[in-house]
C-alpha cells in the first residue's frame, strides 16, 4: 500500500520564510505549524495554509516564527506526487554598501507516512 502523504519537517523558521514546493502532478499542499501537524497525523481537524495545488512550483509564506511542516497528500487523487521542498529565508534589508554573502537555503528532509 502506498503512503497517503509525505511530510517535510522544516524545523524552526522565521516569519516571512517562503516555502517552495515542486510537484510532479496535482496534489494537496498543506503548510502547518507543529500543533496542527500533530492533529493532521491523528486524522483530526487542523488548520493549514494551502490546499489543492495544480501549478508547480507553488510558494507559500510562513506567517509567524515557529516549527513548521509541509505535507503533500493525495486526498482526492489516485497518486502521491513526487515532490521537493525548500525553505527560502526572508531577505534581510541591508544598506547597499554593506552587502554580505548569503547562506544558501537548505532543502527540507522528507518523511513518507
Amino acid at each position: 500500500m502506498s503512503p497517503n502523504y509525505k511530510r517535510y519537517d522544516l524545523g524552526q523558521q522565521p516569519a516571512g520564510t517562503v516555502v517552495e514546493v515542486v510537484l510532479s502532478c496535482i496534489n494537496n499542499i498543506r503548510l502547518m505549524d507543529n500543533d496542527n501537524f500533530a492533529l493532521y497525523a491523528e486524522s483530526k481537524n487542523c488548520r493549514y495554509i494551502g490546499g489543492r495545488t495544480e501549478k508547480s512550483p507553488a510558494r507559500l509564506t510562513i506567517p509567524r516564527a515557529g516549527h513548521w511542516h509541509v505535507v503533500v497528500d493525495k486526498t482526492g487523487f489516485q497518486t502521491l506526487a513526487n515532490s521537493n521542498v525548500r525553505a527560502i529565508p526572508p531577505k534581510a534589508i541591508q544598506p547597499a554598501n554593506a552587502a554580505a554573502p548569503r547562506k544558501a537555503a537548505s532543502p527540507a528532509t522528507a518523511e513518507a507516512s
